[in-house]
């Protein structure tokens, strides 16, 4: 059984075609694994959706249909979403300023990596389970996966898209 925390990014590749959908939808659709997001991610994909509205890419009324694509997966629960807690903000903190001066980790970003490592930390998702793009960068070179900072989690870090 393979576990998988998915981002807002990589969450948001299920509900609109692009590079990346086909990647999620496969994921998405492993028997036996289980896809993890965080509570944040809920409000994300919502905010992702309403920019797509703005940017004009879709209409009012493909937006209401997102949106309830987005929650009825969550009420059958095709990923299982995770509680933000007030720790998790000050591991986000941490891993800012351990990370934050050396490469781009945004604050949500942050947030969304000490989720993913909550959940690992708590044996829900193991050494080789994947985060995706959690740090909003292309983290997949040569196919291999790259560690975060080189920190001590271990926590394997991979892109999404290639």
């Amino acid at each position: 059984m393979a576990d998988y925390f998915l981002d807002s990014s990589a969450l948001a590749k299920r509900y609109h075609v692009e590079v990346g959908t086909n990647e999620v939808n496969r994921l998405l659709k492993e028997p036996s694994s289980r896809c993890f997001i965080s509570r944040l991610t809920l409000t994300e994909v919502q905010s992702a959706f309403a920019q797509k509205v703005r940017m004009g890419d879709i209409g009012k009324d493909e937006f209401q249909l997102l949106r309830r694509r987005l929650l009825m997966d969550v009420a059958v629960r095709v990923f299982l979403v995770v509680r933000v807690e007030d720790w998790h903000y000050q591991e986000a903190e941490r891993l800012i300023e351990k990370h934050g001066r050396n490469q781009k980790l945004r604050t949500l970003d942050a947030l969304q990596l000490s989720v993913a490592l909550d959940l690992r930390h708590r044996g829900m998702l193991d050494y080789d389970a994947r985060l995706f793009r959690v740090c909003g960068q292309r983290l997949v070179r040569g196919g291999k996966v790259r560690r975060i900072g080189g920190d001590q989690s271990g926590a394997p870090v991979v892109g999404v898209y290639r």
